[in-house]
C-alpha cells in the first residue's frame, strides 16, 4: 500500500447531479471520478469533501461519501505514514494477495482480475462514511481525515457524495 498521501486527480461533476430537485429536497448529489496511480494507495479526500460542502452553502446536515466499487474503501482515520504502513500490514495479514482464494480460481469464478484480496480488504475497511456538518463545516476530530483506499488499481474510481441539508 502506498503511504504517500497523493493529491487526488478528481473530476467533480457540477453543482449536484440532481439539479433543481436539490433546492426543493435539501439533498445535493455529486459524482466524483478519482484517478488512481497504483494497485494499492490511500488518498486523503477531506479537503475535496469540505470544499463541496462549502459550495453547497448549508449550515447543518450530513454528508455521505460512498464508493461505487467493491475494491475501493472509504474510511475515517489519521493519515500518519507509520499508521498507514500498519494498515497495509494488517490488511496483508488478513487477506494476503498470494493466498489461493476461490474468487481467483477459474473453477469457481469468472473474474480474471485476480483481486480477491482487494474485495476482502474493502469489506474490512468499509465502502462509505457519513460526517456531520455544523456551522457550514465538517464536524471531525483534530486528526480525523476522510480517506479513500484504492485496493485494485490503478483505475478510475467513481464516488458519490450526497449532502442532506437540515431544514
Amino acid at each position: 500500500m502506498s503511504t504517500d498521501m497523493q493529491q487526488a486527480t478528481v473530476t467533480w461533476h457540477g453543482a449536484g447531479t440532481n439539479g433543481a430537485r436539490a433546492a426543493r429536497s435539501g439533498i445535493v448529489v455529486h459524482r466524483l471520478d478519482i484517478e488512481t496511480t497504483k494497485r494499492v494507495e490511500i488518498r486523503d479526500l477531506t479537503e475535496l469533501v469540505a470544499d463541496i460542502v462549502r459550495s453547497a452553502g448549508i449550515d447543518a446536515g450530513l454528508v455521505t461519501l460512498s464508493s461505487m466499487h467493491t475494491t475501493t474503501a472509504i474510511f475515517v482515520n489519521e493519515p500518519q505514514s507509520a499508521l498507514l504502513e500498519d494498515v497495509e500490514n494488517l490488511l496483508e495479514r488478513l487477506a494476503p494477495r498470494a493466498e489461493d482464494w476461490k474468487h481467483n480460481d477459474p473453477r469457481y469464478s469468472d473474474c480474471d482480475r485476480q483481486n480477491a484480496d482487494a474485495h476482502l480488504r474493502a469489506i474490512v475497511l468499509g465502502s462509505s462514511v457519513t460526517v456531520q456538518v455544523a456551522d457550514g463545516a465538517l464536524t471531525m476530530g483534530q486528526w480525523q481525515r476522510i480517506l479513500m483506499a484504492e485496493l485494485d488499481g490503478p483505475r478510475t474510481r467513481q464516488l458519490v457524495l450526497q449532502i442532506l441539508a437540515a431544514r
